[in-house]
């Protein structure tokens, strides 16, 4: 069961970062395309909380928390299908903590400076 669990939460943590790449590429491409959804207020208030949420974690220096929690109902000895092995290296990288926490303060200030320039427009 936990192992199951494990692979849910690696499910919902690969949707967010889908979510959040999505966001930062679709924003600008969108308005110069006239795309109105990346102008809706709630999507783009969820982008821009989902990815302050992930550069506070980095900046104090923790983990994600979706991390975190498919690492404890792993366990230690938890033997990797293929395309689970795949799919963490594609979002586990070994790096300093410091390096995440630049990297997502980043994206942070480009989603702020995209909110300014394509303003949201609530309906």
């Amino acid at each position: 069961m936990a192992a199951l669990l494990a692979n849910i939460v690696l499910a919902v943590h690969g949707a967010v970062i889908v979510f959040n790449i999505f966001g930062l590429i679709a924003v600008p491409l969108g308005a110069g395309r006239g795309w109105a959804f990346v102008r809706v207020f709630w999507w783009r208030a969820l982008h821009l909380a989902s990815l302050a949420v992930v550069a506070l974690q980095a900046a104090f220096g923790r983990a994600c928390f979706l991390t975190l929690w498919q690492r404890d109902l792993e366990g230690d000895d938890a033997a990797r299908p293929l395309v689970q092995g795949w799919i963490e290296d594609l979002i586990y990288w070994d790096l300093p903590m410091w390096a995440f926490a630049v990297g997502y303060a980043t994206l942070l200030i480009y989603t702020g400076l995209l909110w300014l320039w394509v303003r949201p427009q609530r309906s």
